[in-house]
């Protein structure tokens, strides 16, 4: 009985770390434009520049020109965000834990574009990158005007403006 219920307790705190609010997994925040909490946003931001380094390195295999150049740029730019996002971790101004490897559903993602080539890899590789940044720019939006931490709140306001121009770069290849 005591080792199911310490399994238990290890296991319920160990996916808490991984666990978004309800709110804003399913979206409600976003549909009432709130921001989220920093935890959430520390996990989404570092999980979507996990995501979009590791499916863009694929792309520069896989691409033609003009997603490899595209992919080129989202390697370079979300590998800088992710530094600035550790810097402030490692600063102390922030506390919370960034996603390091893929998720599940970003694996999954990534695994299935692999399976893709030519047109048709570029095709679902520019449909991800819009959705992603799609949901970059409301993120950053959001925590960028009513954030709950100062320091994360004004550099995601910084972030954005390059997000917004990875949007419409996705967007531009994409038609």
């Amino acid at each position: 009985m005591k080792k199911t219920l310490l399994t238990a307790a290890l296991v319920m705190s160990a996916s808490a770390v991984f666990a978004q609010s309800a709110t804003e997994s399913t979206g409600v925040n976003s549909v009432l434009g709130v921001a989220p909490k920093t935890e959430d946003f520390i996990l989404q931001a570092s999980a979507s520049d996990v995501f979009e380094i590791e499916s863009s390195k694929l792309a520069l295999q896989k691409g033609d020109d003009a997603t490899k150049a595209f992919a080129q740029q989202m390697i370079t730019d979300h590998e800088k965000t992710t530094a600035e996002l550790k810097a402030l971790l490692t600063s102390g101004k922030v506390q919370g834990n960034p996603v390091t490897a893929l998720t599940d559903d970003h694996k999954e993602e990534v695994d299935d574009l692999a399976k893709l080539e030519g047109a048709e890899f570029n095709k679902e590789y520019i449909d991800d990158q819009v959705e992603a940044h799609e949901d970059a720019v409301d993120l950053f939006k959001r925590y960028g005007q009513e954030g709950e931490n100062a320091d994360l709140k004004a550099w995601a306001a910084k972030t954005l403006p390059a997000l917004e121009h990875h949007y419409k770069m996705a967007q531009d290849l994409d038609k």
